[in-house]
């Protein structure tokens, strides 16, 4: 197989065609894959309708399965639509399939998902590819934009890019949420998932190119006051996002668009929340040693 792959921005982002995603994958097949992600971070992958099970095959083939914040919960996690604890449900639907009130806990989970962050980088490993997969979208609005972090830091001025050399930042799960208001955690879930560090600069595994990693899980910079790290990491994500490295994805039913949370940034965008919006969405650990550039 030769993935065909049509550029949808100037810097990255590939809409893939030439594959059916509901058939198994050949070590082949897998491998171009993971060429074609190391290039282009995104690859966009149109009438691609998957069931639950073929989501869950076609994402395993790329390593293990992330439960997202499953460890908030413990034995009293919600209960799920779904069948596969590692498929993660995207939506602003209830387990009985209703639209989801507007003040509900599930929907403010949603309002986090709509600031620039990387899945998973709270946590030890943290997220490699993420898969969403588009089951109903609403008729408005909802669309998803992407970042791309290796743009961002080939173009950070020299002076930024040796201040942040060497320094680290601290991710935590609940970050976003209790800053949008939902503070309602015990110290048992809090201390569930402590906050973890990672380098500001990295290089991407695959490619072999530096990225900038920041985004809003990262609360602070370590050994720097607590105001002046907030600024900085501020400035670092409004350079990262600036919209010459973002590409906004409107999406169909059918889309499955797989990205790479170790060199993009993601947000949903704003939609009318009594509307029905579904995606299911797949993540791969990263098992990789995270590397810095050379100075």
């Amino acid at each position: 197989m030769t993935l065909e792959i049509r550029p949808l921005h100037p810097l990255f982002v590939g809409e893939v065609s030439g594959i059916d995603l509901r058939q198994p994958l050949e070590p082949a097949d897998i491998a171009e894959i993971e060429a074609a992600m190391d290039e282009h971070a995104v690859l966009v992958f149109r009438d691609q309708p998957l069931s639950q099970a073929e989501q869950i095959r076609f994402a395993e083939s790329f390593g293990p399965l992330d439960t997202g914040l499953g460890k908030l919960y413990g034995s009293g996690k919600p209960p799920s639509r779904f069948d596969f604890e590692t498929l993660l449900d995207i939506s602003n639907v209830d387990p009985d399939g209703a639209v989801s009130a507007r003040d509900s806990r599930k929907n403010m989970s949603n309002l986090a998902n709509q600031l620039w962050h990387s899945d998973s980088s709270f946590q030890r490993p943290k997220a490699q590819y993420s898969m969403l997969s588009a089951v109903v979208v609403p008729p408005h609005g909802g669309e998803t934009e992407y970042a791309d972090l290796r743009a961002a830091y080939d173009a950070l001025p020299e002076d930024l890019r040796r201040e942040i050399f060497g320094l680290e930042a601290e991710h935590y799960a609940l970050h976003t949420r209790i800053m949008l208001g939902d503070d309602g955690y015990t110290e048992e879930q809090k201390a569930a998932m402590p906050p973890v560090s990672w380098p500001l600069a990295q290089l991407h595994p695959g490619s072999g190119r530096p990225v900038l990693f920041v985004g809003v899980h990262a609360r602070r910079i370590l050994d720097y006051p607590l105001a002046e790290g907030k600024m900085l990491l501020a400035e670092l994500l409004e350079h990262a996002t600036q919209r010459a490295f973002v590409y906004r994805h409107v999406w169909s039913v059918g889309d499955l668009v797989m990205w790479d949370n170790r060199s993009t940034l993601h947000r949903g965008r704003r939609y009318d929340l009594s509307q029905r919006r579904e995606m299911r969405r797949t993540t791969t650990d990263d098992l990789l040693p995270v590397r810095r550039p050379s100075a």
